[in-house]
């Protein structure tokens, strides 16, 4: 369990409640809460008096903002190890959350991204309000998106996904039920309402009372020129694609693509793309633990957190700064067999 408050644990009725309780630091996850998130659902399964789960966050921003950068980030300087054993019991919390054999029902309120896409998005009711903002921001910190996210945006209709991967952008409410990351829309005043129906146990009839018609997203409208430009084989010709197909928005999606780190654009493009070929998610999490351990020793994860939350000076110098040097070689190295450390979801 959680050594402090940061996660809170309560049952009424038929319902286990989990609260994210680290409201000042947007919810981020500590391993001592994915640890206690695990104790949790392990004595929830086992319990016949609790037939529904259900998670949200802490305070007025959102569910979760991901996983503790700042502490992956001093990791990573010190060339410590803690962010593998984080990531490692992260990633099987996200595969039992996907598994869950009792309703888990995901409040995504707020800002979502991350590692708090990872505790939502897998489950089996996943609620969205008017004031969602979902996103898999990883390239914009040197990184690629994890917790099973190269699994969910695969997934997504034609190239929508790979557009949010490499972008790192987010979307509301609309575009979350587009993307088949949440499966309802709520307003966020009635989730409190929602929260006490649920633990009635009638968790369909509950939701479905609750719903209400989601915001009007914006993918939709630009589907041709994102299937078309994603459909590329390169970052490079994606890039070409975007920059020569005269829409406005192509162009300015060009221009954010390229702030983001080379290396990990041409890694996540590669991750997506053999993540469409796995035909599970353990198989595609045990994919990420490779990418994320290879991305833990290399320059850009540490030079992206820097830039964006600590000096917040949102400079990253990136190594190397331009796509053309990061070579097909430097790409397959990030998927190399980790031998006795492999995750070994799938096995």
């Amino acid at each position: 369990m959680a050594l402090d408050d940061s996660v809170l644990l309560r049952t009424e009725g038929r319902a286990g409640y989990i609260t994210l309780n680290r409201p000042r630091a947007l919810n981020a996850l500590t391993h001592d809460m994915v640890r206690a998130l695990h104790t949790a659902l392990a004595a929830w399964e086992r319990d016949d008096a609790i037939g529904v789960v259900v998670i949200s966050g802490a305070g007025e921003r959102g569910l979760c903002a991901g996983g503790d950068i700042r502490a992956i980030h001093d990791d990573a300087r010190s060339q410590g190890r803690e962010s593998v054993a984080f990531w490692r019991d992260e990633y099987r919390l996200n595969a039992r959350i996907a598994r869950y054999p009792k309703p888990y029902v995901a409040f995504m309120d707020g800002i979502v991204m991350g590692g708090g896409v990872g505790v939502s998005a897998h489950g089996s009711v996943r609620v969205v309000t008017e004031r969602s903002r979902i996103a898999m921001p990883e390239t914009a910190i040197g990184f690629v998106p994890d917790i099973g996210g190269t699994h969910l945006l695969a997934r997504a209709p034609g190239e929508l996904g790979t557009h949010l991967a490499l972008t790192g952008n987010a979307v509301g409410a609309g575009d979350a039920l587009l993307l088949g990351l949440a499966d309802h829309c709520v307003s966020s005043g009635r989730l409190p309402e929602l929260a006490v129906s649920l633990a009635s146990g009638d968790v369909t009839a509950a939701v479905r009372d609750a719903a209400v018609p989601a915001p009007e997203g914006e993918l939709a409208a630009h589907r041709e020129w994102i299937d078309h430009c994603y459909a590329a084989d390169s970052v490079e010709e994606i890039l070409e694609r975007l920059m020569a197909c005269g829409e406005r928005a192509a162009k300015e999606t060009a221009e954010t693509i390229l702030t983001r780190s080379p290396t990990a654009l041409k890694v996540t493009l590669a991750a997506m793309r053999r993540a469409r070929s796995l035909d599970s998610l353990e198989a595609v999490l045990d994919q990420e633990f490779r990418v994320s351990c290879a991305g833990l020793s290399a320059p850009d994860l540490v030079e992206g957190i820097r830039a964006q939350v600590i000096d917040k000076d949102r400079e990253p110098r990136w190594s190397p700064a331009d796509l053309a040097q990061v070579s097909a070689a430097d790409v397959a190295a990030h998927f190399a067999p980790l031998g006795n450390e492999e995750l070994g979801l799938a096995d």
